[in-house]
């Protein structure tokens, strides 16, 4: 019988992570995504607590987070969730609506600083055209950076999630660290 070895997004078998100065890049596989469409004439569920945010925010309730995707949906976070059938417990709560499992087809980067939010702000305005108001915590947003559509979530003052397909995770990993290690050398 074949061994199969689980890999992460950018294909090893450990979750890869990097410092430039003040901000940490790390990949993340502990979250279940799982996306959430409301059925014509359907009235707003609130799955794990959460109130579905408007366009350019997100909502938290405990471990479990909600990004405005579009009108009348959403992609539901579940923090440590990602080894489990997510989608399964987002229908469970939400049975009226649409729910498509997303773990497997997302990749998670996770930009940390140990100061503020202007080291962030200061590594987007490298790679995405947004205001900096894009980047006060629970504001979330769909935007292009590179040649890629990724999902900017604004945590807290000090934690910036990137969600983008898996399938260009090598790519965004790439662009990431490149414009965070040009940063780190212009400081």
């Amino acid at each position: 019988m074949t061994d199969l070895i689980p890999l992460t997004a950018l294909g090893a078998t450990e979750l890869r992570s990097e410092r430039f100065g003040a901000l940490t890049i790390a990949e993340d596989d502990s979250y279940g995504l799982a996306s959430l469409t409301l059925r014509k004439g359907q009235s707003a569920p609130t799955p794990f607590g959460l109130t579905l945010p408007e366009a350019g925010f997100a909502t938290q309730s405990g471990s479990t987070s909600a990004i405005w995707t579009g009108p009348d949906q959403w992609l539901i976070l579940g923090e440590g969730k990602g080894q489990t059938d997510f989608a399964a417990e987002v229908l469970a709560q939400a049975p009226q609506a649409s729910v498509t499992e997303q773990t497997e087809g997302l990749v998670c980067f996770d930009i940390r600083s140990d100061v503020e939010v202007l080291p962030i702000a200061a590594l987007m305005s490298k790679l995405v055209n947004l205001p900096p108001e894009n980047y006060a915590t629970g504001r979330a947003t769909r935007t292009g950076l590179e040649h890629m559509t990724v999902f900017l979530y604004q945590r807290d003052e000090r934690h910036l999630s990137i969600l983008g397909m898996r399938s260009y995770a090598g790519s965004l990993w790439h662009a990431l660290v490149t414009a965070a290690a040009r940063l780190a050398q212009a400081a």
